[in-house]
């Protein structure tokens, strides 16, 4: 299929290049028409946390929505008869906004937790919300933080800044400039990879394309699936490295066929049925892999997943139809335009690095072998203190009024007033009022909470709500163990037989619960992706022992990547370099993210070089040569390739503020710099040397049941097959 698919796309080049171009146009005008709005859908079947919200949905509307802190300080004082005017007059305002439920006024506060710090500069209200923070159009927001602005220009000492869980979700604003910065760092890359201008370009209007879908795919979903709104940056980052590596390996096969000595066209059907094989079955596993984040079961990761998994899929496509036209186009001219010193040929050469440094391997495979093996376990280490959670608004960038906010709350209050926990009540009526404020008492003495609300009941008197404020910040663990103590023993206690259900919901307390979801699912997430991948890769190479090892080398690898990520965001080691200023916890949703992501791209190295392996031991039946070959003809496009990714994974930790983003862009950078370096150029070449023949041991009796998928092609029947194409293209002239 591939041979034809690579004659057809060359010879009727006008027309691929005709529908690609229609395709990339009408995609982007779709989005602009009918794309949808970004929406983050966070509910928890099952969870404790889910459960009350939904008791407050049902029961206490005006406590089940979205809230914001407005937290102010005065020089002359809060209570300065100015400030107090102009900010009841603030207050007034907020409570007209649309979608607004109340304003809880730290003047009008007679008991509870106080509003108003103890040296008096310092004070908040809060703005209950209608509805969930993600259903707030930011325009409403920005509205908000103007009226902010206004109100400190007018007042002399007075500043006002704004925080809580709507401010947060409705800030993040995408800087411009990391995928361009990501596509210059590409083409640096591609130019020393190749030499010449002409083949840098190819892979870079690969991606282009496959981006440009692939996003404009993304918004359109938004139509039908929960689309956070980072999920364009996840799918640009991928695309890009992807799309480029895809382009990349299939370029740099033609170019060897044309070095070897045959015609464009016979170099592109070489180049689509060998390479060409390799990305369509490397982009199929990369796709199931992120598709396998539906398994989890929680809605935000839906539209992750799909737009993710869409931008792939568009770049596979593009890589095995356009990329054959565009070869059509450029034939021998290749390497026209090329860099003087810079321009490469694409040939297995015996004196080149990477074949005599895999017969160094060879030569050595338990020592060397031995070292890569240490090195990945040391990466590995910090990953078993790893600690899930939800960075909170300390972490964010001081430009941010959140992290002011985050600041002047925890100076004048304590940082757990940036998280309180929101407890919902099921009372059986007016003695339910009395059994809640012995537990407010309770509460009250309990180590760790630094004060409570009294409860506060809903017109009906069959559901209340009180508020703790913890001694410590929302991401600290000792507020995670709070949670789980109130949960486990001061509210059982104080509440057994008296007929009142008291649940604990609150930003920190739903991430407690999401941390416990992600510990019960991701065994089953990484269980289906690597039993699908082994037997794919079983089909593919007929073997057990190469599948097997496969699965085991992109674990290390992945786990070296969560090893790099505990150390830096949890641990701090370094993070200043990447303009982290503070410790966290890592996002909860963070490794099951980059494990679907991660064991898709290391495949892609894997694939391209196993099938290279295979197609030489096919030709040769002689394990070394071929691994020896194998590793020389792939190792300079593995690494180039790698250095892309990373290039492009390395811009979106620098250039966005978003702690998430940063997270992501350092584990798949990290994760690629090991994979292909570690991995694929170390254990990979040492292990096939120690396993020998047996690498490509498959049982006889298996052989008839289990399908054959091919990736290699025998170099005979590759010829044989030319040579017929080519007869019949002369008969038919």
């Amino acid at each position: 299929m591939l041979e034809r698919l690579a004659r057809w796309s060359y010879t009727h080049r006008w027309r691929i290049l005709a529908i690609w171009i229609v395709a990339l146009v009408g995609a982007i005008f779709a989005a602009k028409v009918g794309g949808g709005d970004y929406a983050s859908n966070f509910s928890l079947p099952g969870s404790e946390a889910q459960q009350a919200l939904d008791l407050l949905k049902a029961r206490f509307p005006t406590e089940s929505g979205g809230s914001a802190d407005i937290v102010f300080k005065a020089d002359q004082g809060v209570n300065d008869p100015a400030v107090k005017v102009a900010m009841e007059q603030f207050f007034a305002q907020v409570k007209t906004l649309p979608k607004v439920a109340a304003v809880v006024d730290p003047y009008q506060a007679t008991q509870g937790a106080p509003q108003i710090s103890q040296d008096g500069t310092i004070a908040y209200a809060r703005i209950d919300f209608t509805v969930q923070a993600q259903d707030i159009p930011k325009a409403e927001v920005i509205d908000l933080e103007k009226k902010g602005d206004a109100l400190e220009s007018r007042m002399s000492g007075v500043r006002v800044e704004f925080g809580g869980d709507v401010i947060q979700n409705a800030q993040f604003e995408p800087p411009g400039g990391a995928e361009a910065v990501g596509f210059v760092a590409a083409i640096i890359i591609l130019l020393i990879t190749f030499g010449s201008v002409l083949a840098m370009g190819l892979p870079i209007l690969s991606a282009l394309f496959g981006i440009g879908i692939g996003i404009s795919l993304v918004f359109l979903f938004a139509n039908w699936v929960s689309v956070p709104n980072f999920t364009p940056q996840i799918a640009s980052m991928i695309g890009i490295g992807v799309g480029i590596d895809y382009a990349l390996f299939i370029v740099t096969r033609y170019r060897q066929g044309l070095h070897e000595g045959r015609d464009p066209q016979a170099a592109t059907i070489v180049a689509l049925t060998t390479a060409g094989r390799a990305v369509l079955f490397a982009g199929t596993i990369v796709v199931i892999s992120l598709l396998g984040l539906l398994l989890m079961g929680f809605q935000f990761v839906q539209g992750i997943a799909v737009g993710a998994a869409a931008a792939v899929f568009v770049t596979m496509l593009v890589a095995v139809t356009l990329m054959p036209a565009i070869l059509g186009f450029v034939g021998r001219n290749i390497d026209r335009l090329h860099i003087p010193r810079l321009r490469r040929t694409e040939n297995v050469s015996r004196q080149g690095f990477w074949y005599r440094w895999s017969r160094l391997v060879q030569r050595r495979p338990v020592t060397i072998g031995l070292v890569g093996l240490i090195a990945l376990v040391t990466l590995t280490l910090p990953l078993f203190s790893m600690r899930l959670g939800a960075a909170d608004a300390g972490n964010d960038p001081t430009h941010l009024t959140t992290r002011r906010a985050y600041d002047l709350l925890s100076e004048g209050f304590g940082p757990g007033f940036n998280g309180p926990l929101l407890l919902a009540a099921r009372i059986p009526g007016p003695q339910g009022l009395q059994v809640l404020g012995r537990l407010q008492h309770e509460l009250e003495q309990t180590p760790g909470v630094a004060a409570v609300s009294p409860p506060f009941p809903n017109q009906q008197g069959d559901t209340a709500v009180m508020r703790i404020y913890p001694t410590t910040s929302p991401q600290d663990a000792a507020t995670t163990d709070l949670v789980h103590k109130l949960r486990d023993q001061v509210i059982p206690q104080a509440t057994k037989g008296t007929g009142v259900r008291v649940m604990i919901d609150g930003e920190t307390a739903f991430f407690v619960d999401f941390a416990a979801k992600i510990g019960q699912r991701l065994p089953v997430l990484i269980g289906v992706v690597i039993l699908l991948s082994f037997i794919l890769l079983m089909m593919v190479f007929r073997s057990l022992l190469v599948p097997l090892k496969a699965g085991i080398m992109n674990l290390l690898s992945i786990g070296a990547a969560y090893g790099v990520l505990v150390a830096v965001f949890q641990k701090g080691w370094g993070a200043g370099l990447i303009g982290v200023d503070k410790k966290g916890p890592i996002e909860s949703w963070v490794p099951m993210m980059m494990f679907t992501i991660l064991f898709g791209l290391s495949m892609d190295y894997e694939i391209f070089l196993l099938s290279r392996i295979r197609e030489e031991y096919l030709r040769t039946r002689d394990n070394g040569l071929s691994v020896a070959n194998g590793v020389a003809s792939t190792g300079r496009v593995i690494t180039a390739a790698a250095a892309v990714m990373i290039a492009v994974f390395l811009t979106f930790v620098v250039g966005f503020d978003v702690r998430q983003i940063k997270e992501i862009g350092l584990g798949l950078a990290a994760s690629i710099l090991v994979d292909a370096t570690l991995v694929r150029m170390v254990l990979v070449p040492s292990t096939m040397e120690l396993l020998r023949d047996a690498n490509w041991w498959f049982p006889r009796g298996m052989q008839r049941w289990v399908p054959k998928i091919g990736v290699e092609r025998q170099p005979e029947s590759l010829e044989a097959e030319l040579a017929r194409l080519t007869e019949r293209e002369r008969v038919t002239d």
